[in-house]
This record gives C-alpha cells, sequence and structure tokens, in this order.
C-alpha cells in the first residue's frame, strides 16, 4: 500500500470511529431520557458539553459525530411512534417494546431512526447496532434478538433497499 491508501484507509476509520461514537451515545442519551424523564434538548445539551469528546478525571470520553448524534436523538423523538410500532412488529405479539429492557428499547429507537431516514444504507444500520448489542450485552443472547428485530424493522421501513 501506498502512503495515499493508508491515509484513505486511516480517514475511513476515523470516520467510522466517529459514527460508532455518536451512536453509542445516541442511544446512552435516549436511555437517560426514558428513565430520567429529561427532555431531549437538556439531555443532547448535557452529552454535547460533558461527554462527546469531553475529558475527564479517567481520561478522554470517546470522539463522536455531532452531527449524527444528533440526528439520531431528533429523529427518534420525530418518529418514535413509528420506530417502535415498527419494532413492536418485529417483536413476538405479545412482547410488546414497552416490555423489554429500556437499554435495548433505547437501541431500537436509535437504530430505527437511522432507518427511518435514508442517510445511512440499513444494513450498515443493523452491524452498527449489533455490535452495540455485544458491547452492552456481551455475554447474552440480546445481540442476536437485535439482528432478527433490526432485519424485521429495516425490510419494513426501508423495503426498497432489499
Amino acid at each position: 500500500m501506498n502512503a495515499n491508501e493508508d491515509k484513505a484507509n486511516d480517514k475511513r476509520a476515523d470516520r467510522r470511529a466517529l459514527s460508532s461514537g455518536a451512536r453509542l451515545y445516541a442511544v446512552q442519551a435516549l436511555y437517560q431520557m426514558e428513565v430520567s424523564g429529561q427532555s431531549a434538548d437538556r439531555v443532547m445539551r448535557e452529552f454535547e458539553v460533558h461527554r462527546l469528546g469531553a475529558e475527564d478525571e479517567d481520561g478522554q470520553y470517546l470522539p463522536a459525530d455531532e452531527n449524527l448524534f444528533t440526528r439520531v436523538v431528533d429523529a427518534a423523538v420525530t418518529w418514535q411512534s413509528r420506530i417502535d410500532q415498527a419494532t413492536d412488529r418485529g417483536l413476538v405479539a405479545k412482547w410488546p417494546i414497552n416490555r423489554i429492557d429500556p437499554v435495548l428499547r433505547a437501541l431500537f429507537r436509535a437504530a430505527g431512526a437511522e432507518l427511518v431516514t435514508p442517510q445511512t444504507p440499513p444494513r450498515v444500520v443493523i452491524t452498527e447496532y449489533v455490535r452495540l448489542a455485544e458491547a452492552f450485552f456481551p455475554e447474552g443472547r440480546e445481540p442476536k434478538f437485535v439482528n432478527a428485530v433490526l432485519d424485521h424493522v429495516a425490510r419494513e421501513l426501508r423495503p426498497e433497499a432489499f
């Protein structure tokens, strides 16, 4: 590989890391909004000031694409009803979204926000959020569950991509 290819690969890796950080923070923000009852604006402001690339006594938080973070949280709030309904249809009939773990609920809403809008290919969205599920639930069956539900949601919200 030449130096230009190395630089291009480094830039792609940096963009992926920023996107992954944004998705992680979006899931955390949506979770915090639900459990605390705080508004989206308040939680997003807190994340932008205190987490996105900020430093604490233990080091630095993950860097993140602030635009993607904002876009995901805003879309999740705006389209929550549509996202929840699509997620419900992907879940077992007697297990609606309001009965699942709140971290999974936040994850489904963040992923659904990206699936409602056409910026990111559905397969990328599914892969990214399954990886987050693996990080949140390293020993559980949740990542496979997330994969199955998001596949259903993606096919419903973005059928043209399949």
